[in-house]
């Protein structure tokens, strides 16, 4: 297999197919911090892509509960469990080498396991019949979208008794809601697996696409795509996918932007816990690095501030969906999940800096996607102490531009007060 560069492990690995990247690259943060589960952002992309026949159990974008829930069911405890066979066969190790940072080249340090597509090899040699490493689920896996929703983890304890307070850093009990959709990965394990080549990703967003006409319905891109975000849909027997609302994306919806801004997907702009924030980001061509772009809000939030981290990114997708992670679940599933940055994203959110906590207002707050940001200061209004050191909140006024360099948003820290008139009093 060629080499590649995957910044995300801080090191070259093995790919099938020679680098080869866009001049844009679709990508997403998410808070989890703020996801209230309430499954609109699920029912909007529902609504819009996935309601016809044979695509009944389709949902191109869920919210899981972890630890127990997926969809479908134990995705990632399977992967994770056939990646952990195969290290144990060759007597290797999963682990990071956080000594080796470097920026925003080796920002995790190194990953010095195997990926996905380098235990398939190892397990199958370079003719085998897997591109990566995976499994194509069963029926039963694909029929319970919201198992184990809002189940947590057992509280220690003697039996009978509720045990203690749940307080930070880390709580007895706990669970937390995961959004997913397919991450239009720089390295896409569907991409690489798919025999009849149908599925490409695009020169001018980076999102992955299958070709319908081409597509047989071999299921091997839902075998090696780790997400498990390709489906199958038996009625016509292709495999279909989340496509990023790209209509949306090239401006090209008339009756949300007449003037043909690029707007953000469904899912994206029903959120309802203003969890998310979506964009593109410029990318060198040559070497696949995100081009600097101090002042774009997805730049900022992976590559200067470090709070959003890629999901799995031990896979070796290079996915482009980012996450802060939920401050109060035990550090090591975190870090099984989102990689060696967890410790500082979590300490960076929890007490941010003041540019970080005007930025992450720009979440949900236009449909427009914002290519650019500027703060505004304002006045302090908050004083307090945070794992005992001083920490200033102030008012600030974060405002976004978008495409053409026309401010689209304007939101400030703190969120205004309206106080109704009294003649409204009694209305309802």
């Amino acid at each position: 297999m060629p080499d590649v560069y995957n910044w995300q492990l801080g090191r070259k690995m093995g790919y099938p197919y020679e680098e080869a990247h866009p001049e844009w690259q679709f990508a997403f943060v998410f808070n989890i911090n703020r996801c209230i589960a309430c499954q609109t952002c699920t029912m909007a992309c529902k609504s819009t892509w996935t309601f016809s026949r044979g695509q009944e159990y389709m949902w191109w974008n869920n919210v899981e509960t972890k630890p127990y829930g997926g969809y479908p069911q134990f995705w990632d405890a399977k992967i994770l469990r056939l990646l952990d066979e195969e290290h144990q066969r060759q007597e290797k190790g999963m682990a990071w080498d956080s000594a080796q940072k470097d920026g925003s080249k080796r920002p995790y340090g190194v990953y010095q396991g195997m990926t996905i597509f380098e235990a398939a090899e190892k397990r199958n040699g370079p003719e085998g019949h897997q591109v990566a490493l995976g499994y194509i689920p069963s029926d039963d896996e694909w029929r319970f979208p919201n198992i184990y929703e809002d189940t947590a983890t057992g509280q220690k304890g003697a039996p009978g008794r509720w045990g203690d307070p749940a307080k930070l850093p880390e709580h007895g009990t706990w669970f937390f809601y995961l959004q997913r959709l397919c991450n239009h990965c720089t390295y896409p394990a569907c991409l690489a697996a798919c025999p009849r080549k149908a599925i490409y990703k695009r020169k001018e967003d980076g999102i992955v696409l299958i070709d319908q006409e081409r597509c047989r319905g071999y299921r091997k891109c839902v075998e090696a795509c780790p997400y498990k975000k390709p489906m199958y849909r038996a009625t016509t027997r292709v495999t279909e996918k989340c496509i990023a609302c790209y209509p949306r994306i090239e401006g090209k919806d008339p009756h949300v932007t007449p003037d043909g801004a690029p707007i953000e997907t469904r899912c994206m702009a029903a959120c309802v816990g203003k969890i998310r924030v979506q964009g593109l980001v410029r990318i060198d061509p040559k070497t696949g690095d995100w081009v600097e772009d101090r002042y774009n809000p997805i730049y900022f939030l992976v590559k200067v501030a470090k709070v959003g981290l890629p999901l799995y990114p031990q896979f070796g997708t290079e996915p482009n969906g980012y996450y802060i992670p939920p401050r109060w679940v035990p550090r090591p599933y975190l870090r099984q999940m989102f990689g060696p940055g967890v410790d500082e994203a979590i300490e960076k959110y929890a007490a941010p800096s003041r540019e970080l906590l005007a930025v992450i207002q720009l979440c949900r707050a236009t449909q427009e996607i914002i290519f650019k940001y500027e703060v505004v200061e304002g006045k302090k209004v908050f004083e307090t102490a945070i794992q005992g050191k001083n920490w200033e909140m102030f008012n600030d006024t974060v405002i976004g531009y978008g495409k053409d360099g026309k401010e689209i948003a304007r939101v400030t820290v703190e969120e205004p007060i309206y106080v109704r008139p009294a003649k409204h009093s009694n209305s309802i």
